[in-house]
């Protein structure tokens, strides 16, 4: 009997324990349910062929024909480039904006997500303008007397390169960011302080510190690419031609869906070996901006490979910038030491990446009220001309109050889903935490294109294809992630003895909640919010193969337009969706502000 009685309290505590796991359930089921289930339905019809017999031959067509296997080696070619731009131009704008005031560091960072939250098409219509044959560079060049004819500068691999740099390079920035505010600043001065040049102090300090941001926004910005589409399919030549781009024909020319199925499980088996090499040397929690301490000292042969790797190229690294500068030092010997904490020089290399980021989208603006009959600089005349064409016709009226209307319906059910689950994943040492983050985080860093045709042709048996509600729940797969990293982030510097101390004054959890937390809280939900809408606004895998034909929606219309024919409509419908960002990034920096003021007040 008395061990009867001790073990009831034990029994009874299991209940209480696992309720508070509850929040994550509804989000888990839904992923486990819209996204696992379509991705493994599409790795099992790769296996059948048309009439429904098992068979191998989608993938014997693959390996024979070597034109498919140029395309594989494109796409991870292409990626690879991509990542190395994005870490070489990202880094620097990231380490000034981490070791400036925070005065200082707002207003840049506005400039970070503005071109962050603008439509991918509309930074790809963007360049352009600028690259194109009667752009803003060749129109430039041929006035100064520089060149004689045209640069070749769009429809080839520099043209993709560019524009795929600019769309990714603000991901790799906020990543690489994340990291490095959280770097103690006094470590690297203390080994100034023992006799270690600057550059050394950096390279051997303050870099490895920062590997695991770099090593974050490279996994991000790789997979991404991976099944990017927009800037190959409308910058590049035939001879740039994408795995994803090879999908789209397959579904759309074709039809074919079961060899398109087994171009889907190439692209997902190289994105599943970069996450999973990623897992195994910092892990997926790494995304949010947690450190693996737990499993610090338990790292497998690639985690201590890609250790060693950092510690030698940081010692590498070091060594070559104090040979460098006492070269410096011997040919000019009056100059000054020459490091990465300089500032003229960091200032000026990272506002050059700043304005690469921001400007671009702003030369769309006065295209959109040109006379001109197609996109070319300088803009000829003024007119409005080209905004009554887009308020005049129903199909973009009806695209875009579609868009809004699927965007705020996706964004309120990423919060219902994503806020409980944040708080649990944030909170409570919860069984097997890695893994249902690392099942949260998974749409992020998966090609959107897989998913979204695995859910089409999960749509097309249960009748789901063209609805609104298809359409919310595909956009919500893509922004519940963003969501649980916004919260679990803004959750990270929450200090919850304020909410025990409220316990200890009488309130419930419910009053806490609503009469502590939420407040200080309010800022980053509507940062969550804000960034699920704008994120399903821009959302074109799920535009192009969840809605059909009839269905109008923003990032469909815009990119069908930018296909076919180009004119400066195209530039008054960027410039309208501008507008849609610079209010929400707007309403974002009051709330911040709003906040702040609270929180000194408070103090």
């Amino acid at each position: 009997m008395t061990a009867i009685a001790h073990d009831m309290p034990a029994v009874r505590a299991d209940p209480r324990r696992f309720a508070r796991y509850m929040p994550l359930v509804p989000a888990v089921a839904f992923l486990a349910i819209v996204f696992v289930i379509p991705v493994a339905q599409l790795l099992f019809l790769s296996f059948f062929d048309n009439k429904g017999n098992p068979t191998i031959l989608h993938y014997e067509r693959l390996v024979a024909n070597a034109t498919y296997f140029q395309v594989v080696l494109n796409t991870l070619s292409y990626s690879a480039w991509t990542t190395l731009f994005c870490l070489v131009g990202g880094y620097p704008v990231a380490y000034l904006i981490a070791t400036i005031s925070a005065r200082q560091r707002n207003p840049l960072m506005l400039w970070i997500l503005v071109p962050l939250w603008t439509s991918f098409l509309v930074r790809v219509l963007a360049w352009m303008v600028i690259l194109g044959a009667q752009g803003v560079i060749n129109r430039t060049l041929l006035s100064l007397g520089i060149i004689s004819q045209p640069l070749n500068l769009i429809y080839n691999f520099f043209g993709v390169m560019v524009g795929s740099v600019h769309s990714l390079m603000p991901i790799a920035i906020l990543m690489m960011l994340s990291v490095m505010l959280n770097i103690d600043r006094s470590l690297s001065n203390a080994a100034s302080t023992l006799g270690a040049r600057k550059s050394m102090a950096f390279w051997r300090i303050y870099f490895p510190l920062s590997l695991p941001g770099v090593a974050a926004s490279g996994l991000m910005v790789f997979v991404t690419s991976l099944g990017f589409f927009i800037a190959p399919q409308l910058l590049g030549s035939p001879s740039n031609i994408m795995l994803a781009q090879l999908i789209i024909v397959q579904l759309e020319e074709s039809l074919n869906w079961e060899f398109a199925a087994a171009l889907s499980v190439v692209l997902l088996a190289a994105t599943i070996i970069v996450v999973v090499i990623f897992d195994r040397t910092l892990g997926l929690s790494s995304l949010t901006g947690e450190t693996r301490a737990a499993g610090a000292g338990r790292k497998g042969p690639v985690g201590r490979l890609s250790s060693e790797i950092g510690q030698r190229l940081g010692s590498a690294l070091g060594w070559g910038s104090v040979y460098m500068e006492i070269l410096l030092g011997r040919i000019m010997p009056g100059r000054r030491r020459l490091g990465p904490e300089r500032r003229p020089i960091l200032w000026i290399v990272g506002m050059t990446g700043v304005a690469f980021l921001a400007l671009p989208t702003f030369f769309l603006i006065p295209i959109s009220v040109s006379e001109n009959r197609f996109l070319a600089w300088p803009p000829q005349g003024f007119t409005w001309r080209w905004y009554e064409v887009y308020f005049s016709s129903p199909v973009w009226v009806d695209a875009t109050l579609r868009s809004i209307g699927v965007g705020l319906a996706t964004a309120a059910l990423s919060m219902i889903l994503g806020v409980p689950a944040a708080f649990v994943l944030a909170r409570h040492h919860v069984i097997g935490k890695s893994v249902i983050l690392s099942l949260m985080l998974l749409p992020m860093v998966l090609p959107h294109i897989i998913v979204a045709v695995g859910l089409f042709y999960l749509y097309a048996k249960i009748g789901l294809v063209g609805t609104n509600i298809g359409l919310i729940i595909g956009n919500t797969i893509f922004s519940l992630p963003y969501v649980v990293i916004t919260v679990m982030a803004v959750l990270r510097n929450y200090d919850e003895r304020l909410d025990q101390a409220a316990w200890t004054l009488g309130a419930t959890r419910g009053v806490t909640f609503r009469r502590v937390t939420l407040p200080l809280l309010k800022a980053g939900m509507v940062t969550a919010f804000l960034f699920a809408f704008v994120k399903a606004m821009d959302e074109l895998a799920i535009a192009l193969f969840v809605a059909d034909a009839g269905t109008p929606l923003l990032p469909k219309q815009l990119w069908q337009e930018m296909s076919y024919k180009i004119d400066p409509s195209l530039a008054a419908v960027s410039t309208l969706i501008l507008i849609i960002v610079g209010l929400s990034i707007a309403i974002v920096q009051m709330l911040n502000s709003f906040g702040a003021r609270r929180r000194t007040d408070d103090v």
